[in-house]
């Protein structure tokens, strides 16, 4: 048996033992293995090209290169990591752009039936803007993939500047996510040796200073508890990843999420989804897809990761066949979405609007497999609550 398949079982054994994958609370769904969808199998392909479970559908609501309908706004390039926010009864999708030198961010408003209703720029002239995370206080953080790039405070609305944020660490930025329940961002990675870190603000609410900190633990670790050191010289030079004796290495940090309690962060060098749990500073498997123990893994070149309201992962594939899958509570991988046709892409910027009857994510290469031929869709159904 390779050590991985050991290690997971490990992890399997004990969580099985301990809680029989009863919820994301209890076992962190450490014994993620295929099997049959809480929404069904998919359907075959829409007008769009989308495979989906019965009862959804999809739309297309951005082309690069085209003008949102209704608004003078040429969407982006290359559409990456994305957030939905609240805006009256409608809502808003803030979506980066992960071109060299143009890169940045823009937004697509909706109204509470979903008609869209503005589209704008929010951040320009940045570089390679990739995946990123939402605040509480309804920013949007869009993070540079570049050596000692840059994380950026941005607006949804359009209306305040973006914002250079420094002190979060200049480094291959990939994602963030906000846990306000310890005050905390926790930031991927996106490099072989990579670290994952958290920042501390002086003030929540304020990311203009505080601490940057990295994960401490053995890099054959799957499990059990992790501390946290800081990174003395956070302008990455030397590398902050390299500034830490015992720090943790994560095969390509790509998504990150906090929900009740739990980061969960995505690692596409080997194919793993893992989760923090913050309360008790440990980390675990959620999935594996070189350890998935019957058949061909239904999730493979993890990305972007966002969570529903019933609790469901939602995993982004950069490759594979382009699926999203979702990982629920009870340990069940399983493909939610298929798009057909544009295998040369991936898949990018999950999120769900804030009543959670909508689901908003990109093809970023779409069929031309350039960056000038992203599309962005949405997709409406019965989704768990």
């Amino acid at each position: 048996m390779e050590r991985r398949s050991f290690l997971r079982v490990g992890v399997v054994g004990a969580a099985a033992a301990a809680f029989g994958g009863a919820s994301w609370s209890d076992a962190f769904a450490a014994t993620a293995q295929p099997g049959p969808s809480p929404y069904g199998p998919l359907q075959a392909a829409d007008a769009n090209g989308i495979m989906l479970p019965s009862n959804f559908t999809s739309r297309v609501v951005a082309r690069t290169g085209q003008r949102v309908t209704g608004t003078n706004y040429t969407w982006h390039a290359a559409p990456d990591g994305g957030a939905c926010f609240a805006d009256g009864a409608g809502w808003i999708y803030t979506s980066n752009s992960e071109v060299a030198i143009t890169g940045g961010a823009g937004s697509i408003k909706f109204d509470a039936n979903g008609n869209i209703t503005g589209a704008y720029r929010t951040l320009s002239a940045t570089n390679v803007n990739c995946a990123g995370g939402a605040t509480p206080w309804n920013t949007w953080l869009s993070c540079e993939e570049v050596d000692r790039g840059y994380v950026y405070e941005t607006d949804p609305w359009g209306v305040k500047a973006a914002v250079r944020r420094p002190a979060m660490g200049r480094f291959k930025h990939e994602a963030c996510a906000a846990d306000p329940d310890r005050k905390v961002i926790y930031l991927t990675e996106d490099v072989p040796d990579g670290a994952f870190y958290r920042f501390i603000p002086n003030t929540w609410g304020d990311l203009s200073a505080g601490r940057l900190e990295v994960m401490i633990g053995t890099n054959s670790q799957t499990s059990g508890p992790v501390t946290w050191k800081q990174v003395p010289d956070v302008d990455g030079s030397p590398a902050t990843r390299s500034q830490v004796a015992g720090t943790k290495r994560f095969n390509g940090g790509e998504g990150c999420y906090y929900a009740a309690g739990i980061c969960w962060f995505t690692t596409k060098g080997d194919g793993r989804v893992w989760a923090y749990d913050a309360a008790n500073s440990t980390i675990s498997l959620t999935y594996d897809d070189s350890l998935v123990t019957s058949g061909t893994p239904p999730l493979t070149g993890v990305d972007n990761v966002t969570r529903s309201s019933g609790g469901d992962l939602f995993v982004a594939e950069d490759g594979g066949n382009m699926e999203i899958c979702i990982i629920t509570p009870n340990a069940i991988v399983a493909p939610f979405l298929r798009i057909n046709g544009q295998s040369s892409s991936e898949i990018t910027g999950p999120a769900f609007s804030p009543n959670g009857k909508r689901l908003y994510f990109s093809s970023q290469r779409g069929t031309s497999g350039s960056s000038s031929g992203g599309i962005t869709y949405e997709v409406t159904g019965p989704f768990r609550t």
